[in-house]
């Protein structure tokens, strides 16, 4: 009897999914966005930071608030990667807003959300501040 309660209960989630995934309107979001994205879409690399393009972003480094004072590009401001949703506000909508932490994982998220949020103007730096301090154009 256990058994056919399992099979009942994988059938019924195995019909379900797909057309609960049809309905969800973050799903269908997040589905459109990447029918669309190009692979340069939403990054930038630290070769391409030069002065032109570090003068004209603001950069939020996503890292937590110790690591921040530690030390981070300057100008930036620190809203932590998880963060970025609730405080989507505190993105300018306009120009190019870099996020970046570490490596350029966490931020990667940050971004993905920030855009999926409407932020079309948020990048995430690839390789992160350790990228930036090892290969940008550009470092005041």
């Amino acid at each position: 009897m256990g058994m056919m309660r399992v099979a009942t209960v994988a059938l019924a989630l195995a019909v379900a999914g797909p057309v609960w995934a049809e309905d969800d309107p973050v799903g269908e979001a997040i589905t459109d966005y990447m029918d669309f994205a190009t692979y340069e879409q939403g990054i930038i690399l630290p070769q391409q930071i030069d002065e032109q393009v570090f003068a004209a972003a603001t950069f939020i480094d996503t890292r937590d608030a110790e690591q921040f004072a530690a030390g981070h590009i300057p100008g930036a401001i620190n809203i932590e990667w998880r963060e970025v949703p609730g405080r989507i506000d505190e993105l300018p909508q306009e120009g190019m807003v870099i996020l970046y932490c570490n490596t350029g994982s966490l931020s990667a998220q940050a971004t993905f959300a920030a855009r999926l949020m409407g932020r079309e103007n948020a990048l995430v730096l690839q390789s992160g501040i350790n990228g930036w301090q090892k290969d940008a154009a550009y470092k005041p």
